[in-house]
């Protein structure tokens, strides 16, 4: 969908190709990840320090905060050490941020084409984005690194440049935004449900200790997925999305003709009271049973079908929380009411503020 949008052409290849262009665009999240897990723990401490050093009284912006960490992490996970730099980052950011509004409403509501000053500037903005990626692809072409980024996987692939291009420009739009998200309101479900973070201490307490932080032992935190699990669905997190038919298909008497665009109304199914009993309640431990996780992921929210920018927003979005979970206690702000905007990705509507305490 988010290709659609961008409106780069459908790539028009077999089925064989799209499924290997796929495959190697999610090698190249995992790929990148693990490589970059240090760099991910390094972040998250920064995030830890900062928000120690606040007094507990001290209201703290959690969505300019974690927006700025995730995009500070996908941008050197995706392009590298260019931007080390807090000047290139913030000037990424702004351009990123045209980009990424136009998308969510410009395209959608039909705005954009109807206002010239703004398509030139999102246009614009978007040349830049593309303009920033051509440059790091010719940079890393041929060449070997120290560190592994997500360029250097489809670069070594067969793919064309625009492929590349395509493919770079996606995950750095979209692996930001959900990540950041995600965060985001796994926090916000965490200040509001002391027995959950509790729980979610616990868990952090026996599976890791004060022990080092690794991707292994990140792996085994079977109630922090199910917390973020449940954050996707609580939020709404993507509450549209779309596919296209890879064969032709049949509802009833309903033909669906390959390669048709099927919608699918995420925000609607995620809240049904016939699947989610209490739908609006913010409860982890129905993913405890395993009947629920096989209808999430095949809603694409896990397993097989699970988009790669939301397999690594569950992996960036654990180590931030063992990270601040293990040393914070995370609490609402009096009087405050997390007001849901929906749009690709669900967001708050106003700044969300928290107050955090130190648990030692």
């Amino acid at each position: 969908m988010l290709k659609s949008l961008l409106r780069y052409p459908s790539g028009g290849g077999s089925v064989r190709e799209s499924h290997m262009r796929r495959k190697l665009y999610e090698n190249g999240v995992t790929n990148s990840l693990q490589s970059n897990f240090p760099l991910l723990l390094k972040l998250s401490e920064e995030v830890l320090d900062k928000w120690l050093s606040y007094p507990e009284t001290q209201h703290v912006p959690l969505s300019q905060h974690i927006l700025g960490f995730a995009m500070k992490f996908v941008t050197q996970m995706v392009l590298g050490g260019t931007f080390d730099d807090e000047q290139e980052l913030i000037r990424f950011q702004k351009i990123h941020g045209t980009v990424w509004s136009e998308i969510g409403k410009g395209f959608q509501d039909g705005s954009l084409d109807k206002n010239t000053a703004r398509k030139k500037q999102y246009e614009d903005a978007l040349m830049q984005l593309e303009s920033i990626l051509k440059k790091i692809i010719k940079e890393r072409k041929g060449r070997n690194f120290s560190e592994h980024i997500f360029i250097d996987s489809l670069v070594q692939g067969d793919l064309t440049e625009q492929q590349i291009l395509e493919d770079s420009m996606i995950f750095s739009l979209a692996g930001c935004i959900i990540t950041a998200k995600l965060c985001t309101w796994a926090i916000c479900f965490l200040t509001t449900s002391e027995e959950v973070q509790k729980k979610f201490y616990k868990e952090i307490d026996q599976v890791i200790g004060k022990g080092p932080i690794t991707s292994e032992k990140i792996e085994q935190l079977r109630y922090c997925r199910q917390v973020l699990c449940e954050t996707v669905r609580t939020a709404k997190l993507t509450p549209v999305s779309a596919r296209l038919q890879d064969i032709e298909g049949r509802i009833n008497q309903f033909i669906i003709p390959r390669e048709t665009l099927i919608l699918y109304a995420l925000g609607v199914v995620l809240q049904d009271p016939s699947t989610w009993p209490s739908p609006h309640k913010f409860d982890p431990d129905r993913f405890a049973d395993d009947s629920v996780m096989r209808v999430f992921s095949s809603l694409g929210f896990s397993g097989t079908q699970e988009c790669p920018e939301l397999r690594f927003a569950y992996m960036v979005s654990a180590a931030l929380l063992t990270v601040l979970v293990r040393r914070l206690h995370l609490l609402p702000v009096e009087g405050q009411v997390f007001e849901m905007k929906y749009a690709l990705v669900t967001s708050s509507r106003e700044e969300a503020w928290i107050t955090v305490s130190k648990r030692y």
